[in-house]
């Protein structure tokens, strides 16, 4: 539990730019509540369609007073609002093509995408639409955790 999912998760911290970050599809709050806990000046939106895992993640930030967090129970393709994200990151989401297609409206300018994948995912960039590029492929050190760990950051072209 702590190297696969909370380590894994506080890898991606020192990547994670801007003032308002989006985790999109955000399950059980990860990675979005370890970065709100590791970056206390940064708004973390956490979006997922499930009502039981955005009851949860509500719970979770209550329990934890995360006082830069919040939750948002809504399918991420038709969440609309008026407030854009620096970043937008995803764990499990969907394939990056998807990933991109999903939440680009919610992107601010110059924002950044963030896709947490396990190894280097040469073919689903290949499949990224030509709009968007790939800035850096992080590979992740993620402590007790045998397995190969990426973070795709990707703009607009």
């Amino acid at each position: 539990m702590v190297s696969g999912h909370l380590l894994d998760c506080l890898a991606v911290v020192p990547y994670v730019s801007g003032v308002r970050v989006l985790d999109a599809g955000s399950g059980a709050g990860f990675p979005g509540i370890p970065i709100a806990v590791a970056k206390p000046d940064t708004r973390v939106t956490l979006l997922d369609s499930n009502h039981k895992k955005a009851a949860f993640l509500k719970q979770a930030v209550a329990e934890l007073q995360l006082k830069n967090a919040g939750v948002v129970c809504e399918r991420v393709e038709s969440w609309r609002t008026t407030e854009k994200f620096d970043c937008i990151i995803s764990r499990a989401l969907s394939e990056i093509a998807e990933f991109v297609g999903q939440v680009t409206h919610l992107l601010a300018p110059g924002g950044v995408l963030a896709a947490m994948k396990g190894v280097h995912p040469f073919e689903e960039i290949d499949r990224l639409p030509r709009d968007f590029r790939v800035t850096h492929v992080h590979r992740l050190a993620v402590p007790g955790l045998g397995a190969e760990r990426h973070l795709v950051l990707i703009e607009r072209a």
